[in-house]
């Protein structure tokens, strides 16, 4: 033995910028229930009794024709329950350019519909972009929107361009907090990767991991945007896509970039929506179907819908996409407690992520019973 309790302190001492670094930036997964979606639902539709609308219309789809896919019970036993998990009002693409009396007046009454109606687990509000033409009205709708609503919420910040866009999010956030009298970090947000600029800058670095650095542990997502991204990236119209190479592409950065920090992931929309004729409908379930169990298989466990008949495919793909690795799952997980391989060596982290697994589905109603407590798995995720 050559090294002495001095090397130990020394070497100690050389990485302790770089420990408390990886400690801050690289917390490990957020703790807590992630939505399976976000519904996007323009302000001026935003009513009290959204929920029971969108339920009632995810229902009579099914009702309209066979619906295609197993697990139909349990997915109308979630549509009654619990239709939407996270709610989005839109201020954005969805709901266009207004004046500013016809703004301000759909997000009072946006915020009253949340206080008098039954609201979802998770809701939020999506304002305009930080970029110079719609800056003043951003910041005047999250502002009127905190002076209706003062309960828990996430602030969506769309085509976000570089890093200082989110440092002047995170201002704006302290400057509002201490307005409205909240504790430090209670105003949060996600980020939007709608431009190509978002994922790569112009000097070749990886924008989307200096977005996460600059929101100073504020932002909770990042969700990607199909349409406009795949639009900027120059890809023609009919070819724009959840499953284009390009979007893949970007997806795959964001994946890198969020890894371990606490930053959740949400893959985009598709703008094929179950309507019209039963084919057509049939068409763009299966198209839909096909698509969220893509991206959860890729490691993206949230995406956005836009239409209430996409909500049956939603659920259906999630179901399945749980169902079908749960025994397996289950066996793996036990084996590996059992300190017995199996014919599969796991280790710590596919340990983690079989209990992240199962909780998942847990959450979301996709499984019932998976033969461990749950405070075992959230002990072991």
């Amino acid at each position: 033995m050559r090294l002495h309790e001095t090397d130990y302190a020394d070497l100690d001492a050389r990485l302790a910028d770089h420990d408390a670094f990886l400690a801050r930036r690289y917390p490990g997964e957020r703790p807590g229930r992630q939505p399976v979606h976000t519904v996007y639902v323009p302000a001026d539709r935003v009513t009290p009794d959204l929920l029971d609308v969108w339920r009632a219309d995810a229902l009579a789809a099914m009702d309209r024709q066979p619906f295609p896919f197993d697990g139909a019970d349990r997915v109308r036993a979630k549509l009654r329950r619990e239709p939407i998990e996270d709610l989005r009002i839109d201020l954005e693409d969805g709901y266009g350019v207004r004046d500013d009396a016809t703004e301000d007046a759909a997000v009072k009454a946006a915020a009253a519909a949340l206080h008098e109606g039954v609201r979802p687990p998770f809701v939020g509000l999506r304002i305009k972009s930080l970029e110079p033409s719609t800056r003043r009205r951003a910041l005047r709708t999250l502002d009127l929107f905190l002076s209706c609503y003062a309960d828990e919420f996430t602030v969506t910040l769309p085509k976000v361009s570089g890093p200082d866009q989110v440092a002047a999010m995170v201002t704006l956030c302290e400057k509002l907090e201490r307005g409205y009298g909240l504790s430090a970090g209670t105003l949060r947000f996600e980020i939007q990767v709608e431009l190509p600029s978002a994922v790569l800058a112009a000097d070749g670095t990886a924008t989307v991991a200096t977005l996460i650095t600059a929101a100073g542990g504020r932002c909770t997502g990042l969700h990607f945007g199909t349409y406009d991204y795949t639009a900027a990236a120059g890809v023609a119209a009919a070819y724009q896509a959840m499953d284009h190479p390009a979007a893949d592409h970007a997806k795959a950065v964001m994946q890198a970039a969020a890894a371990q920090t606490g930053v959740r992931l949400s893959d985009g929309s598709t703008n094929i929506l179950p309507v019209g004729t039963d084919t057509e409908v049939l068409d763009a379930w299966r198209l839909h179907h096909r698509l969220v169990r893509r991206h959860l298989e890729r490691g993206f466990y949230q995406g956005w819908d836009l239409h209430p008949a996409q909500l049956p495919t939603r659920y259906a793909a999630t179901y399945g996409f749980f169902a079908d690795g749960r025994d397996a799952a289950v066996t793996r997980l036990r084996r590996y407690l059992d300190r017995r391989s199996g014919g599969i060596a796991d280790e710590p982290a596919t340990a983690r992520a079989l209990a992240g697994y199962l909780l998942r589905g847990l959450d979301c109603g996709a499984l019932d019973d998976v033969g461990f407590p749950r405070e075992d798995l959230l002990a072991l995720a």
